[in-house]
């Protein structure tokens, strides 16, 4: 069984924001929430949406999306750690990453930022970046967008498929690092393409 107590999907929070590219960390929760019959709830102590519950084979889960914006989802993880007592290593962290391919996904059990802001706002508050994290490729395929244009843009019709199948693959991988082990999950799922 595994030793994650808490995952944390990363996005900004409103309409605004919904279904693009920075806020497909909270899509993968969501769907872990539907799956696991989680019901979520505002949670100010937490700064974000949380809920939690018992799921089969699993024991008792939580889930989390800050409601801080993403460069300070830190203050959030930090809320929920330091009520529960969570060490850093059993927080599970799933966000995009522009240096992977669209839809590739990546398990790691620790790891820099790599420019990412709310990683960066989640090791600062952590003061370690010795936790494990689940990345999303979201690498641009058009070189005429800025960087920030990119993340906060909606997936392109092409890029879609890719990104349906991330989300139907990535619950799976949780799931396997849940019930397996991570090193076990990523074994399994990092090759993939």
């Amino acid at each position: 069984m595994s030793e994650i107590k808490l995952i944390v999907g990363l996005g900004n929070p409103g309409e605004k924001y919904d279904k693009t590219r920075h806020n497909i960390g909270f899509d993968v929760v969501d769907r872990l929430a539907k799956d696991w019959q989680l019901d979520w709830r505002d949670n100010n102590r937490f700064k974000g949406e949380y809920c939690e519950g018992a799921v089969p084979r699993m024991g008792k889960m939580r889930l989390l999306k800050p409601n801080t914006y993403m460069n300070h989802s830190g203050q959030a993880v930090r809320a929920v750690c330091d009520w529960y007592k969570f060490s850093p290593e059993s927080v599970l962290i799933i966000y995009d990453d522009l240096d992977l391919p669209v839809g590739r996904l990546r398990l790691r059990l620790s790891g820099s930022a790599g420019g990412h802001n709310g990683m960066k706002s989640i090791i600062s508050h952590l003061g370690t970046d010795k936790f494990p994290r689940l990345r999303i490729g979201i690498k641009k395929t058009d070189g005429a967008k800025d960087t920030i244009g990119h993340v906060l843009g909606k997936f392109s019709p092409e890029e879609q498929p890719y990104i349906d199948e991330a989300l139907k693959v990535a619950p799976e991988v949780v799931e396997k690092a849940l019930t397996d082990g991570l090193e076990k999950a990523m074994s399994l799922y990092n090759a993939q393409k």
